[in-house]
Formats: structure tokens, C-alpha cells, sequence
């Protein structure tokens, strides 16, 4: 039974699904840093200075105690940090689709099929009708 896990484990697939994971994760950072630090302040300066991870509606506001301490914690819908998540999700759909599309590009096309030559039959009966002749 350890033959077989390791067999499996050292197949190609299996490899390669773990470094994508390992890439999707990496690429997943890069793409929420980029969303948080580079597109969302352009997109906040576009409306007006506004930050959208603060945005959020209070159903209740935090309760504190006399000494200032919180005994219940605020109660809210963090609707900006949900219209992070969006923008996010575009930017994603189209790095993804940037590089599927230049896959497509590296790609090498199939080989055009050869020619097929005549049979044997069509050739015999070139010959024929030219001896006929």
C-alpha cells in the first residue's frame, strides 16, 4: 500500500496540481495587495476620496462600559470591504483571462495533416489507362 501511495504521489499530475495550488495562492496575495493598495485608492480617488473597506452600515452600535471597556462588540454589514472582494474578483477574471489568452497564443497549432498521396488502386489505374493509351 505505501508502493502505491508513493507511486501516485510521484505521478505528474499529482505534482503539478500541487504547484498550482502553491501558484494560485501566491498569485491570490499579489492579486489582493494590488486590489487594496493600487486599485481601490485609484477607484476611491475616482469617487470623491472615499475609502470603501470603511464603508458599513451599524445594525448596533459597540456598548462600553464605565471604565471604557467594550462589553458588546459593534454589530455591522461591512458592505466596502464586500465591494473590495468584487473588484477583486474582476481583476482576477482578467489576469486570468490575459493568460489564457496568451497561452492560447504560445501554443503551437497542429501540424497540418500531409497530403495524402494517391492509393494504390488510383495509381494501378493511372497505369492502366495509360497503357491504354
Amino acid at each position: 500500500m505505501l508502493k502505491e501511495f508513493k507511486s501516485f504521489i510521484m505521478t505528474g499530475n499529482v505534482i503539478e496540481f500541487a504547484i498550482a495550488v502553491i501558484m494560485a495562492g501566491a498569485v491570490g496575495a499579489v492579486v489582493n495587495g494590488f486590489v487594496a493598495d493600487i486599485a481601490m485608492p485609484i477607484v476611491g480617488m475616482l469617487t470623491g476620496g472615499m475609502d470603501f473597506s470603511s464603508l458599513k452600515y451599524v445594525l448596533s452600535p459597540e456598548v462600553k462600559d464605565a471604565a471604557g471597556a467594550i462589553t458588546a462588540p459593534e454589530n455591522a454589514v461591512r458592505y466596502g470591504a464586500w465591494i473590495n472582494t468584487i473588484v477583486s474578483l474582476f481583476v482576477v477574471g482578467f489576469v486570468m483571462f490575459m493568460i489564457i489568452k496568451a497561452y492560447g497564443k504560445m501554443k503551437k497549432p497542429a501540424p497540418a495533416a500531409a497530403p495524402s498521396g494517391p492509393t494504390q488502386e488510383e495509381l494501378l489505374t493511372q497505369i492502366r489507362d495509360l497503357l491504354k493509351k
